[in-house]
């Protein structure tokens, strides 16, 4: 709010005694500099809703908005000071801006091997995750109500996340286990 619409909502008996240079007019002018944060975010409000333009600061409270939040527990148990240093996910705060940009179409598919897989490439960026349904024991007999998971090997580093996923996207009856393919040559798969 500026100095002059502060000035208007007070009562007349006292606009009259404004003064230059006093204690009143000092007050409007700090009451104008304490609104001006707060102007500026409300001058570009929109920006804040969308995953692509919003601040890296506001991305884990927007992410929480869409449950994805769930995923990086350990990022909100930090000092304040210490999450704006950190990306919250393994992959960084641009996974995070794609996982809130497709959180609907997300949830949508949860619970789907076809949303599981999604899931898994836009949280890590990477693609050539595999879902095989019918896994066999060792003994070659179907193994029911599991799944195994074959991720890319520069998918490694993000092993903890990648789980974290699983666990929560899965159906809660399902068990799985986790490999990664093999590194390949020249860093791209046949």
């Amino acid at each position: 709010m500026k100095r002059e619409e502060i000035d208007r909502l007070l009562p007349q008996v006292i606009r009259q005694t404004m003064r230059p240079g006093s204690p009143l007019n000092a007050l409007l002018e700090i009451m104008e500099r304490m609104h001006a944060p707060a102007e500026d975010v409300l001058g570009h409000l929109e920006t804040y809703f969308n995953a692509y333009s919003t601040p890296d600061i506001f991305v884990p409270y927007l992410s929480s908005w869409v449950d994805l939040d769930r995923f990086f527990p350990y990022y909100s148990d930090q000092p304040q000071e210490l999450q704006h240093t950190v990306d919250p996910i393994s992959t960084g705060t641009g996974q995070l801006r794609e996982l809130i940009a497709a959180a609907a179409y997300l949830s949508q598919w949860r619970g789907t091997a076809k949303g599981l897989k999604v899931f898994l490439e836009t949280a890590t960026g990477m693609n050539g995750f595999e879902l095989e349904e019918n896994v066999e024991d060792a003994g070659g007999n179907p193994r029911p109500f599991h799944i195994r998971i074959l991720a890319p090997a520069e998918a490694e580093p993000h092993v903890a996340l990648i789980e974290r996923i699983v666990e929560q996207e899965k159906p809660a009856y399902v068990s799985y286990e986790l490999e990664f393919k093999p590194a390949t040559q020249g860093g791209t798969e046949p």
